[in-house]
């Protein structure tokens, strides 16, 4: 097979999902090709191993699946399994490496991020557990792509990606696949189909947003075939290269549309969305928004009403900016909590050991042990077969919670495109200080604690350090930050401000008023504007 000779890029870190950039970037000759021969040559894949390849449908995703099929040519691979018109949402794409035994897969998303041709697009390895490559293998690609001096590609014509199949590349046998079926099976043996859609047949109303992304045709399957929403239940259906000129992150800010129908006079009873390949999810029943971290544990909390896990859950592993909701139900369950730096990839180890069964981060992603990923769609339809069991809103449902378990008023402030060096200084500042915080007097706040938040992995005694910055305060309140890995330009600074109030307190706060105090605390011992140059988040979620 020919061989190119190249020379390395700089810029080829793996991020924790991993390498996105800008569209442009990757259209530099030789750019996606170091990064996939890089890739190839640190898994050193055997002779005739197979390889899932899908993605979200954004722009530059067809170029990128016919260049990866033909170096897998190049490089011995004996299958490819790819999803009709190179679709597959992350979820659905970690189901296919598990179900076919895949060597692993390249998923071809920027997730929540922007597309088209000014947008963002990005690859992403996962390993034959069907989650992301973990640190150990995202350094050697790194590592691969700093030396790296020629890639293998087979000289072929593109594969037909429209049609079911199978087809050749030289030696290379390429599966075009549905990519929507495997995944809607997969649901059914997990929830329970006919109590939702007696629920829905009862009159029972939803809205999803597919926001132009790739759960579109997923929930159109699942949704409206299989369980009988009726036509127009899924909005923005059909996946768009550039999501319809939106941004596929399914908040209160780019979902604002979906929220708006939800607090409506005549709204549905529940209203969901989901992002870019499908891994996050937004959740809103009538009146009442529903946060990711509440999300998670009112997910665990009732799971057993479903029949996947009607046996009850193994443990919760949460990230650590996620509140700390889950903790208390899992105390009441009696089962382990897990808090684990940020990426999904954490979580693989500890669900392929049996220590957790149900997880989430604050960022709007949660899943289970079904697949090694988030998974939108199925907290949707957990939701559902929640909601079908119980037969009351989720309002009811939510203060019921609460009632329970207290409430924790919660909030991430994100101050998107800042100078690096201005986030690095305030990051070193606060870190600084660390050991004289406990005690210290913030307003009427008074910290307890604080640290660096480091993991030791219980799995493998792996351990990751600087994770973020927690100060913890006296009666459960919280402040939380850390710099993202996610974005494409300059640095991101994500502040997570945490305040709890027991059962018997004060759970019907408005969430701004309940956060105010934590919001100063937070400048006043962050200096955000001095450090960032501004004088608002850019994004509250």
């Amino acid at each position: 097979m020919p061989e190119i000779t190249t020379t390395p890029f700089a810029d080829q870190k793996p991020g924790t999902s991993g390498l996105r950039k800008k569209v442009g970037v990757f259209q530099q000759p030789h750019y996606a090709e170091n990064f996939i021969q890089s890739v190839f040559d640190a898994i050193a894949a055997p002779a005739g191993a197979t390889l899932v390849i899908g993605g979200d449908g954004r722009f530059h995703n067809q170029a990128v699946i016919q260049t990866a099929i033909r170096m897998a040519a190049a490089n011995g691979f004996g299958r490819v399994v790819v999803g009709q018109g190179g679709i597959l949402s992350t979820p659905a794409a970690s189901n296919l490496i598990r179900k076919r035994q895949a060597l692993g897969g390249l998923i071809l998303s920027a997730s929540h991020n922007p597309g088209g041709p000014d947008g963002d697009f990005g690859i992403k390895y996962n390993v034959a557990n069907g989650g992301p490559a973990p640190e150990k293998i995202t350094d050697a690609i790194y590592a691969r792509t700093t030396v790296i001096d020629r890639y293998r590609i087979a000289d072929a014509p593109d594969v037909d990606l429209a049609t079911l199949g199978e087809q050749r590349v030289g030696e290379l046998v390429v599966e075009v696949v549905d990519p929507v079926a495997g995944y809607a099976e997969l649901m059914e043996t997990l929830f329970d189909f006919a109590a939702i859609r007696d629920l829905i047949a009862g009159g029972f109303r939803l809205s999803f947003d597919a926001m132009h992304a790739v759960t579109g045709p997923y929930a159109h399957a699942i949704l409206e075939a299989r369980l009988g929403a009726p036509a127009g239940t899924v909005v923005n259906g059909t996946p768009l290269e550039d999501f319809g000129g939106h941004h596929p992150d399914p908040n209160l800010v780019h979902a604002h549309a979906l929220y708006e129908r939800m607090m409506a006079a005549d709204a549905p009873d529940f209203g969901a969305a989901s992002d870019g390949d499908g891994d996050r999810n937004l959740i809103i029943g009538r009146g009442m928004f529903v946060t990711p971290s509440d999300s998670l544990a009112a997910l665990a909390a009732n799971a057993h009403l479903a029949p996947g896990y009607a046996a009850g859950l193994k443990g919760i592993a949460r990230s650590m900016p996620t509140s700390q909701a889950a903790d208390r139900v899992a105390a009441k369950l009696g089962i382990p909590l897990h808090e684990t730096p940020t990426g999904w990839k954490f979580f693989g180890n500890l669900l392929d050991a049996g220590m957790a069964t149900i997880c989430g981060e604050e960022s709007a992603g949660t899943g289970s042990d079904h697949v090694r990923e988030k998974d939108g769609l199925w907290a949707v339809l957990l939701w559902l077969n929640i909601l079908a069991v119980r037969k009351i809103p989720v309002a009811a449902l939510m203060t019921e919670h609460w009632q329970t378990y207290g409430r924790t008023y919660y909030a991430r402030h994100d101050y998107e495109g800042i100078a690096t060096s201005g986030a690095d200084a305030l990051m070193a500042s606060i870190r600084g200080r660390l050991a004289s915080l406990s005690g210290e007097t913030v307003g009427e706040l008074v910290v307890e604690a604080a640290d660096d938040f480091a993991y030791t992995d219980p799995t493998d005694g792996s351990t990751s350090s600087h994770q973020g910055v927690r100060i913890r305060f006296q009666g459960g309140s919280r402040i939380v930050v850390r710099l993202s890995g996610t974005g494409t330009e300059g640095a991101t600074l994500r502040v997570y401000l945490e305040r709890y109030e027991p059962a018997k307190g004060r759970l019907d706060l408005v969430t701004g008023d309940a956060l105010a105090p934590l919001v100063a605390a937070a400048e006043t011992l962050l200096s955000i504007r001095a450090h960032t140059g501004r004088q608002a988040p850019d994004v509250v979620t």
